[in-house]
Parts: C-alpha cells; sequence; structure tokens
C-alpha cells in the first residue's frame, strides 16, 4: 500500500501576504494621489497609519508561517518572506516619521527674525480634517527655535536692492520655491509707450527743408546760453526687472519687499508656505525668511531644513561662499 504524504498548507502566511500586498500598493497609491494628484496631506498621512497597521499585523502572520515551515512543513515559506519584505515600506515610513518627531522640536513656523517675523501677504489657509495647528506662534516656540537651530538668522548683502531681489528669485527656483505669479508677473504686461521719431518724413523733401530753415523757431540757432538738445538722450543701465519695477514703489512706501510662495519636498511632497522679506538699508540690504508647515503643529524639522538650504545656497549666490 503506498503512502503519500501530503503536505498542510499555512493560511497565516498567504493571508499575511495578501495584507503585505494590500498594504504597499495602498501606499503607493496614496504616495501618488498625494504628490501628484488632489490628496490632501491630512488624507495622506491617514493612509499611510492605516499602511502601517496593515503591515504590522502582517508580520507576525508571516513569522507563524515560517514556524509551520519549520515545524511541520507546511507551504507558505515563500509567501511568508514575501509577506515581510512587502510590509516594510509602509512600516520603515511610519518609523522614520514617529523618530523625528520625537528627536526634532515641536515646530511648525520658522524664521530668521524672532523678533520681527516677516508678515504673510495672504494668511496661509488649509483645511487641517483631523490634525490641528495652532493660530499663532507662541514666544516658547520662538526660543526654542532660537536654541535648536541658531543657525537660522538674517542675512545682510552689499549692493543694491535689484541685484540681491535677482538672487533670491535664482535660488529660490533652484529650491523650488514657486512666488505668487500675479505678484511677480505684475507689471509686465505694461509696456511703454514708444517714444515720437525725429527723424522727418520721407515726404517732406527740399519744401520741408526751405519751410524749417525760413522758421526759426522750428531749428533756433545754437547760441552759448542755449546749448542744441541732443536728438538721442541716454537712459543709464541696467534697468530694474519689470517684476521688481511693479514691486518698487511698494518697497520705498513701506520700507519692505515681500514675496510670499510655496513650495513642496521632493519625495513626499510635502506642502510649505514661504515667504521672504527685503529689506533695504543703506547700502545693504537685508533679507529675512519665514517658512511654515501647512497642515499640523509639527514639522519633522522640515521647515528648519528648507530654511537652511536656502540661506546657504543665497551665500553662494551673493557672497561667493560654499554652501557646506
Amino acid at each position: 500500500m503506498t503512502v503519500r504524504f501530503v503536505r498542510p498548507v499555512s493560511s497565516s502566511a498567504y493571508l499575511a501576504k495578501k495584507m503585505a500586498w494590500s498594504s504597499l500598493l495602498l501606499l503607493l497609491m496614496a504616495f501618488a494621489a498625494h504628490r501628484f494628484g488632489p490628496l490632501t496631506t491630512p488624507s495622506f498621512l491617514a493612509v499611510v497609519i492605516l499602511c502601517a497597521v496593515l503591515g504590522s499585523l502582517s508580520i507576525p502572520l508571516a513569522l507563524h508561517g515560517l514556524v509551520q515551515l519549520w515545524t511541520t512543513g507546511a507551504q507558505g515559506g515563500i509567501a511568508s518572506a514575501r509577506a515581510i519584505i512587502l510590509a516594510l515600506p509602509a512600516i520603515a515610513l511610519f518609523a522614520v516619521g514617529m523618530y523625528l518627531s520625537e528627536t526634532r522640536p515641536a515646530l511648525f513656523d520658522v524664521t530668521t527674525d524672532i523678533a520681527d517675523p516677516p508678515a504673510w501677504q495672504k494668511q496661509p489657509v488649509a483645511d487641517q480634517l483631523w490634525l490641528s495647528q495652532p493660530t499663532f506662534v507662541s514666544p516658547a516656540s520662538r526660543e526654542l527655535q532660537e536654541e535648536t537651530y541658531p543657525g537660522i538668522t538674517s542675512r545682510r548683502y552689499e549692493g543694491a536692492l535689484d541685484r540681491v531681489y535677482d538672487a533670491v528669485i535664482k535660488v529660490a527656483a533652484a529650491n523650488r520655491i514657486k512666488f505668487d505669479k500675479d505678484k511677480l508677473a505684475k507689471g509686465q504686461s505694461q509696456k511703454a509707450k514708444p517714444a515720437p521719431s525725429r527723424t522727418p518724413q520721407s515726404g517732406a523733401g527740399a519744401n520741408g527743408a526751405a519751410s524749417s530753415a525760413s522758421n526759426p523757431a522750428v531749428n533756433p540757432p545754437a547760441t552759448d546760453a542755449a546749448p542744441p538738445v541732443p536728438d538721442v538722450v541716454p537712459i543709464p543701465l541696467p534697468r530694474p526687472s519689470p517684476a521688481l519695477a511693479s514691486l518698487l514703489p511698494q518697497a520705498q512706501a513701506k520700507g519692505d519687499l515681500s514675496l510670499q510662495g510655496s513650495m513642496r519636498t521632493f519625495i513626499l511632497g510635502l506642502p510649505f508656505d514661504v515667504v521672504i522679506r527685503l529689506r533695504e538699508e543703506e547700502q545693504t540690504v537685508l533679507v529675512d525668511m519665514r517658512v511654515a508647515s501647512r497642515y499640523g503643529s509639527h514639522d519633522l524639522g522640515l521647515s528648519a531644513g528648507i530654511a537652511q538650504s536656502y540661506l546657504r545656497a543665497l551665500d553662494a549666490e551673493l557672497l561667493g561662499i560654499a554652501p557646506e
């Protein structure tokens, strides 16, 4: 009589594989919808937590499948190994977030000028959903920022305002900071009216020349008291850019020139609001910056990283200091 050995099947191993696959696919869809689509940050964080829970539940089931493989030879060893690998991305992302929330100070708004932070041109407003964010920054938070990030300070550069302005725009573009187009493009559509031509008309001919010669009021003779007026008046160059020219009256009236914009982190696409203030003082320009997380009361230290990266790049652009 032939005896056939039938291997048992570990149901926990295959269940762990399905849960891990669900966790990974849900995480990838949420990442794509948040980075390139309409999914908001609070919803994305909720999905990340759900994926981490699914991944965490699949790990014990996968380990149980490996134990069954070792003790009874049950099928499901490969499924258990795949479940562990597929569950790692969601668990790792959640673990990194928890680590940063514990090791970084609980700040959501950082600035280079703690005493007089740059004011928002338009207060950022976002639906926090299940997250919470204070409506103002407390003095204790500013003191905590000063202790934790002493390198985030104001920058003073020698030179004209238009030179510093051009560098600010250039460095902002390199750091993925997008300013409000309606404020930067204001005045670009306003074109200067062309100056009237001083060249005589082609149809004037000799009669026109004779009439101008006979009429001294049209072409008065040159005297020592009244030198002849040149046909072309020289214009000092270079002129400021049209965007800066439209903002100069506001800067001269208030003493400051503010630029407000936003940016997203490179990988996860977390949104941050940015405002940069330029203040002209004698022969120098004082540059201050403010970065705030749009959602939540803890930015995981990302606001300070954005400010430090931008200020180092601005120093390299205007002072020639290589960023560390």
